[in-house]
């Protein structure tokens, strides 16, 4: 009976049961795409990430990020978690190391404890209207605060909905109503300016995941979006922090910077430390062509 091994961690954390939850699956090269989507189902976490050998000129390892849905070009915890894990395994020391990924080849720099994440290159789009993501947030028009919704990323983009700080504890994801406006994901939000410190929740119903505990992609995405809303530095480096997970009982900070030239982003990162907490051998899925 074939197996391979895995590792369950908890990213954004740094004690454990709390974060974002992670499965991290070695040995897999040999694996088709149809098998590895199983075996994320089987796991049912938000996500799992499958560490492989490099296929790019620069890269130290390669990975394969799935939800329980379907498999993403790029996302934060994940890559976090993966680097952090296969550093602790041996696969390769502390220090800088890259990642290949669907949105490219990314930079990492792993300790002990955790790892820094850059993103890859920002993307911003044009404002947006706001009603459509109140209500797959479940909330009402009053609730909106401040500068206008838009999408953003660096590697995977999210609409930006910033709210009152009592809204963020109120919001309930609609599925039926982010199905009928197209929407997979949001991030709703409270900006605390004085602190520079989001409060955020990250609603993924599209992709099988009604809420996220921690959302490195999202988190650095914000960033991108403060910077075109004036809420952070037109020009240097600016330094965030998201609290998230609170409402669903995992408490998470991503410590986030973002640097940005003439009004606009120009990258980010992530930050955050990695628990360990279970680890063990997972059947090979059969092949079904």
């Amino acid at each position: 009976m074939s197996t391979l091994a895995y590792e369950i961690v908890d990213v954004f954390t740094d004690r454990p049961f709390a974060g974002n939850p992670l499965a991290v699956v070695f040995g897999a090269e040999s694996l088709a795409t149809e098998q590895m989507q199983a075996l994320a189902c089987e796991f049912n976490l938000s996500e799992t990430v499958f560490v492989l050998a490099p296929t790019k000129v620069g890269a130290t390892y390669r990975a394969r990020i799935f939800t329980p849905a379907e498999e993403l070009p790029f996302a934060g915890h994940p890559s976090v978690g993966a680097a952090v894990t296969a550093s602790r395994r041996g696969m390769f020391g502390v220090g800088q190391v890259t990642q290949e990924c669907g949105a490219g080849v990314l930079p990492i720099e792993v300790t002990a404890t955790g790892a820094t994440l850059t993103g890859g290159v920002p993307t911003l789009g044009p404002e947006l209207d706001p009603e459509p993501l109140l209500e797959m947030a479940g909330l009402n028009a009053d609730d909106h605060v401040g500068p206008a919704p838009r999408v953003a990323g660096c590697g995977l983009e999210f609409p930006y909905l910033p709210v009152r700080p009592d809204a963020v504890a109120r919001a309930r994801v609609n599925a039926a109503a982010a199905q009928r406006y197209g929407v997979e994901h949001v991030s709703v939000f409270s900006w605390d300016a004085a602190a520079q410190t989001a409060h955020a929740r990250v609603f993924v119903p599209g992709l099988g995941v009604p809420e996220d505990p921690a959302t490195g992609s999202a988190a650095l995405g914000l960033g991108v979006w403060l910077v075109a809303s004036g809420l952070l530095p037109a020009d240097g480096r600016a330094e965030y922090t998201v609290h998230q997970g609170v409402e669903i009982n995992r408490p998470s900070v991503l410590a986030c910077t973002v640097t940005a030239e003439d009004g606009q982003a120009v990258g980010a990162t992530v930050a955050g430390h990695v628990m360990a907490v279970a680890r063990g051998e997972i059947m090979v899925p059969p092949f079904v062509g």
